[in-house]
């Protein structure tokens, strides 16, 4: 009887031991999908700062039909694009998984930008892959982030060989 006590009270202090490191990857990885949604209400509201936000000082970029850049190198490009009064920009994220591993987080996503000029509308869809970093704060930043352009327009979701202008993240 006393074993199957001590066997029970082991039971018990792993589950009780385990629920608030559940809780915690809860808390992450809606920490780490809000920041993806404010990331993108700040690039529908052309906040060039609010933009640049996500993206943690090391960042390294990889997307189609470019080098890998820094943060400075793709915060300017997106400044460039919001700053074109003549579109109309929206992009949406859709979070496919979220795996939180200590302070770091890989994220797979697709995003879908609707570009309007004029009476021209494009839509354009990103796979893509970003590895998040708990910064000191506790702030979750993106380190890396690889895009691949997918044609929306044709409606399928092959690659495409002439790669659509790519915008992070």
């Amino acid at each position: 009887m006393r074993s199957l006590f001590h066997c029970s009270a082991l039971i018990l202090a792993f589950l009780v031991g385990a629920m608030p490191a559940r809780a915690d990857l809860d808390t992450d990885k809606a920490a780490i999908s809000e920041r993806l949604q404010r990331w993108a209400a700040a690039f529908n509201a052309r906040d060039s700062a609010g933009v640049c936000d996500l993206f943690s000082r090391n960042l390294i970029a990889t997307v189609p039909g470019a080098l890998d850049s820094g943060r400075d190198a793709v915060c300017a490009r997106l400044a460039t694009l919001l700053a074109k009064p003549d579109r109309q920009l929206h992009y949406s994220p859709d979070i496919r998984e979220i795996i939180v591993s200590g302070d770091i987080a890989v994220v797979r996503l697709f995003w879908t930008l609707a570009i309007q000029q004029g009476t021209q509308r494009h839509t354009s869809k990103e796979a893509g892959m970003d590895i998040f970093q708990r910064q000191a704060g506790g702030t979750w930043s993106i380190i890396r982030f690889l895009a691949f352009s997918i044609d929306s327009d044709r409606g399928d979701e092959r690659s495409t060989s002439a790669p659509k202008p790519s915008f992070p993240p």
